[in-house]
């Protein structure tokens, strides 16, 4: 990928949230009102465009998450429509209630009073109060994740119910129509395709291996048509029951680690969390439900030479590509981790494999260390040779990628030049 089209795929979701939100003022732009009845129609319908953009947002459909630069840059950008739409929409009732507190204080507490109003102004505050509660909870991280899931629900209701507002008030306007009908379909793509798995393809675990203590590789086999995954992308895996195991039914992202030509996986999980961790029990024969691929991290290696740097779990997408095909281009592969002790021994995820394949090829190289949040990166970064001309590679925990971008870029290394994949979304 050019980096002008890598530029375009980043910007495409906030373009085209503006779109819609511009495109809906400029529609409904008032002509000849106060100046605060004016900023209240216009933050309404800023807010309005901004909660369609963010329902968008929301759908996850592989095809349409690659078109908008990934499912992490489409997230992103959802909660980011979605909070400055809840700050439009507290203007919104305030500026018309300033509106009428030019004539009398009493019709501006009426405006703010639903008690006082119709049915059509009772679906905009509960569309607000709907947004209010599933935007409290949205930065409450240590929520469980399916009690998070159900309050975050409240937000893709609170739109419905905000354009339905609009377009009772507005009489009938067939464009408000076809938004509100948008915003359903989106939402009901969301529960009834992503949620409850009705898009999702079927595959089986046909073997389970433990490569470290606290991390299981699942190999997983179609039982139907296969996903068409390259190396670096990951799927959305929900793992249903088996004889004596129980799977939790969430859908959970997993990079893939190894893909063969018959279309089987295999996915790498760690026990970072309650569903993953029970996930470490799955036994062969428990069907798991795959939605994607995602991602388009190592899609764009060029003919540069490269630094591949793994934190931890981050390695799998590097095991993966590595698996696939033998390294083009001189290849170094940092790979920084914390060890576990099992049965009197250090585990190390893929440790052993990623020496054996070093010792086979030429172009690769391998560089472990055992970092327990104390490593020196400047230290490492300078031992790699010609660093300031490789293409850089990242993938590993928010923290491990906040300490080493800043220390690649005060040794040369374009911004242009560094890539990399975090685990920081629901």
């Amino acid at each position: 990928m050019t980096p002008v089209a890598a530029v375009a795929r980043r910007t495409l979701a906030p373009l085209a949230a503006l779109a819609i939100t511009l495109g809906g003022v400029s529609w409904a732009f008032p002509d000849g009102l106060t100046p605060w009845r004016s900023v209240g129609i216009v933050s309404g319908w800023a807010a309005s465009g901004l909660l369609l953009a963010s329902l968008l947002l929301m759908v996850r459909e592989a095809r349409l998450a690659r078109l908008l630069g990934g499912l992490e840059t489409s997230y992103r950008w959802h909660h980011r429509c979605g909070l400055l739409a809840y700050l439009w929409l507290l203007c919104h009732p305030l500026a018309l209630a300033l509106d009428g507190w030019s004539e009398a204080p009493r019709l501006a507490w009426q405006t703010l009073d639903p008690r006082a109003q119709s049915w059509p102004l009772w679906l905009g505050w509960a569309g607000l109060l709907l947004l209010m509660l599933g935007l409290t909870t949205t930065f409450a991280v240590h929520l469980p994740y399916r009690r998070w899931r159900g309050f975050h629900l409240l937000l893709g209701g609170g739109v419905v119910l905000g354009l339905a507002h609009v377009y009772v008030l507005l009489g009938n306007e067939p464009l408000l129509l076809a938004l509100l009908l948008l915003a359903a379909v989106a939402l009901g793509w969301r529960l009834l395709a992503s949620d409850l798995g009705m898009a999702a393809l079927p595959y089986r675990v046909t073997q389970v291996e433990r490569p470290a203590a606290g991390i299981i590789e699942a190999s997983l086999a179609p039982c139907a048509t296969a996903m068409r995954v390259t190396p670096g992308q990951f799927v959305l895996a929900a793992f249903g029951d088996g004889v004596h195991y129980h799977g939790c039914g969430e859908y959970h992202p997993f990079t893939v680690s190894g893909i063969d030509c018959q279309g089987r996986l295999r996915i790498s999980v760690k026990a970072l969390g309650p569903c993953s961790s029970r996930i470490q029990a799955v036994e062969p024969g428990v069907l798991v439900q795959l939605e994607g691929p995602f991602g388009t991290f190592l899609e764009d290696v060029q003919s540069t030479p490269q630094l591949w740097i793994a934190g931890g779990i981050g390695i799998t997408p590097f095991v993966a590509r590595l698996r696939a095909q033998p390294c083009r281009q001189p290849t170094t592969l940092l790979y920084l981790y914390r060890p576990v002790r099992r049965d009197g021994n250090d585990a190390v995820a893929f440790l052993d494999e990623l020496r054996q394949l070093a010792s086979e090829d030429p172009h690769f190289e391998l560089c472990d260390v055992s970092d327990e949040g104390t490593a020196d990166i400047g230290r490492l970064l300078d031992q790699v040779s010609g660093l300031a001309e490789r293409q850089v590679q990242l993938c590993g925990p928010p923290a491990l990628l906040a300490r080493i971008t800043p220390a690649l870029r005060q040794r040369a290394v374009a911004t242009a030049a560094i890539h990399f994949e975090s685990f920081d979304f629901r």
